[in-house]
């Protein structure tokens, strides 16, 4: 598109803001700061001319562009996380622009050691003249998903500076605690009113997907017998280690994170923590067949129940909970999203790539909410860590898919 794009600028401005949400926080949002950035947009938006913008008091922002066909076409939402995940640190964060990047190495200033390269990230060499922004060394980036609200944003400017570009209603979506797997905890499905959505969370150009995992969490809880360790002999029973024996019981070579790719599903100690008289385990459950959870939680159980079997006067508890579920289930009785969502990548010059997430979105959830809701690239690399990078024409790509995007809809229309 003929367009002086802003998403590069917003971006770099966006992610010095410190959205950093926590895992271990009961209230929502789970850190106040993630309404800083959140304030910053519901302004930007009407500053643009939108007048229907709201921030809510959980922190999300709202916003409506209003149809300009008379054509009857369904209410389409575009959404981004705004938080930053816990993983790496989000506090300071310094932008960093290499134009026209040519392959070499990208060595991070604050921390020479941190080296970004194209044997460690060979999408790298697909972006060779692109203009490449990192961090500095000390902090992620935040382009999960800061690249994605940027991209919307951006978007919004081209459709209020543009009325000759036919559309339906638009729904905007910005969203905090997606990466502590409570993003949609507290929306508002009615007063969002979108009949179908797209997430702006993907990674590589082209990248559309309408199928994640689905996904459980189970907590296990063994019980020990404490004595004194003076005279224990016979008495005591050490919840800690056999927690640990219980650990070293899971298969080595399968059935893990580090060792399964594609289409096959793991389980995944995240966390333990205890004393000699109880520990708590707690696990993360996935597999792309919803069924076959269930099979995974048996033979996890049964891998339990023996080795706590060895000790005399030990019991456990076994716990599951139900965290999110493959939108393909959903996606798959409306696949035309897809179909319009690759067109509008053809229209934008990028090559649809369709592949499954290894992980969940938003729209994992929103699909079950009632508002299918595949995920569209936004050129997010190497998230979740220090050598987190983006392509500023990827952002431009996803700006321009957008645009044509909202066409497609409305050439569809009855």
């Amino acid at each position: 598109m003929n367009y002086n794009y802003s998403v590069a600028t917003r971006f770099m401005r966006y992610v010095q803001v410190d959205t950093q949400s926590d895992p271990n926080a009961t209230c929502f949002p789970s850190t106040e700061k993630q309404k800083n950035l959140a304030r910053i947009l519901a302004q930007e938006l009407r500053d643009m001319g939108i007048a229907d913008v709201e921030l809510d008091e959980h922190g999300y922002v709202y916003a409506s562009i209003e149809s300009n066909t008379t054509k009857n076409i369904p209410v389409i939402c575009f959404c981004a996380h705004m938080d930053t995940a816990p993983d790496a640190s989000g506090t300071d964060v310094k932008p960093l622009l290499h134009n026209n990047y040519q392959g070499q190495d990208i060595i991070l200033p604050d921390d020479p050691t941190q080296i970004i390269t194209t044997t460690k990230y060979p999408y790298l060499k697909e972006r060779i003249g692109d203009d490449i922004i990192t961090a500095s060394g000390h902090t992620l980036l935040g382009a999960d998903d800061k690249a994605g609200v940027a991209i919307i944003m951006d978007f919004a400017q081209y459709i209020i500076q543009h009325p000759e570009v036919p559309h339906g209603k638009i729904r905007i979506l910005f969203t905090p605690d997606e990466e502590v797997g409570r993003g949609v905890e507290k929306i508002d499905m009615q007063k969002l009113g979108a009949q179908y959505g797209y997430t702006l969370d993907g990674g590589e150009r082209g990248a559309l997907e309408a199928e994640s995992f689905s996904a459980d969490g189970a907590t296990v809880v063994i019980h020990g017998i404490s004595a004194h360790p003076g005279y224990a002999k016979g008495k005591m029973v050490n919840a800690m280690k056999i927690a640990a024996e219980f650990i070293d019981a899971l298969p080595k070579d399968s059935w893990s994170p580090e060792t399964t790719e594609n289409r096959e599903g793991y389980i995944h100690p995240m966390s333990i923590e205890g004393v000699l008289e109880k520990t708590t385990i707690k696990f993360i459950i996935r597999d792309f067949v919803t069924a076959n959870l269930q099979i995974h939680e048996n033979r996890l159980e049964n891998i339990l129940k023996e080795v706590v079997s060895k000790y005399k006067g030990a019991r456990y508890e076994f716990s599951v909970y139900e965290q999110y579920r493959n939108m393909m289930d959903i996606i798959s009785g409306c696949s035309f999203i897809m179909d319009y969502a690759e067109e509008a990548m053809n229209r934008a010059g990028v090559k649809a790539d369709r592949h499954l997430i290894r992980g969940g979105t938003d729209g994992s959830r929103l699909s079950f909410m009632g508002m299918p809701c595949p995920n569209i690239f936004t050129g997010e690399m190497a998230i979740h860590s220090k050598h987190e990078y983006v392509s500023v024409q990827d952002m431009q790509k996803a700006v321009d898919t957008l645009v044509h995007l909202v066409q497609v809809w409305e050439e569809k229309g009855a």
